[in-house]
């Protein structure tokens, strides 16, 4: 038996063409500024360009860190040492690890101002920008069990 409103309803045509626009959409397509089009040809090709150009950031500087004990972890000889900004944050978490004489088995836990522990591969070019001091020092705490949050 043959329902004539079935046939009728309306469902979304699967051969539906991209240049259908949406109702009151009679914009078209934006203009390219010849200004806009000769910034977006010099562009980096990759991010570690990008961030190279962004704030005077170079990989090669050097950034002040200093390390600070919690609780009743060992107090270093030397609490500030200089490291290059294009390092990543394991480096830190290594030279650390090599100051106080860990073990394999030995659990250090590094904090930058005593609020949140970084991931292993973050810049530490980019967080000293993002949290240094007013000395222009990246602080880092440090303990051997977990200190904050």
């Amino acid at each position: 038996m043959d329902h004539p409103a079935a046939s009728s309803t309306s469902t979304p045509s699967a051969s539906a063409s991209a240049s259908e626009t949406l109702p009151g959409d009679d914009r078209g397509p934006l203009p390219l500024t010849m200004t806009a089009s000769v910034t977006l040809a010099d562009l980096p090709h990759d991010a570690a360009a990008a961030l190279a150009s962004v704030d005077g950031f170079r990989p090669a500087d050097k950034v002040v860190v200093r390390f600070k004990p919690v609780g009743g972890a060992p107090v270093l000889a030397q609490e500030l040492c200089k490291i290059t900004a294009g390092r990543r944050f394991e480096e830190v978490v290594r030279y650390l690890r090599r100051r106080l004489r860990c073990g394999e088995s030995d659990s250090v836990f590094l904090y930058v101002n005593s609020a949140f522990a970084p991931s292993l591969d973050e810049v530490v070019g980019n967080l000293h920008r993002c949290f240094k001091n007013a000395q222009d020092q990246l602080v880092i705490a440090y303990s051997m069990t977990p200190a904050f949050g």
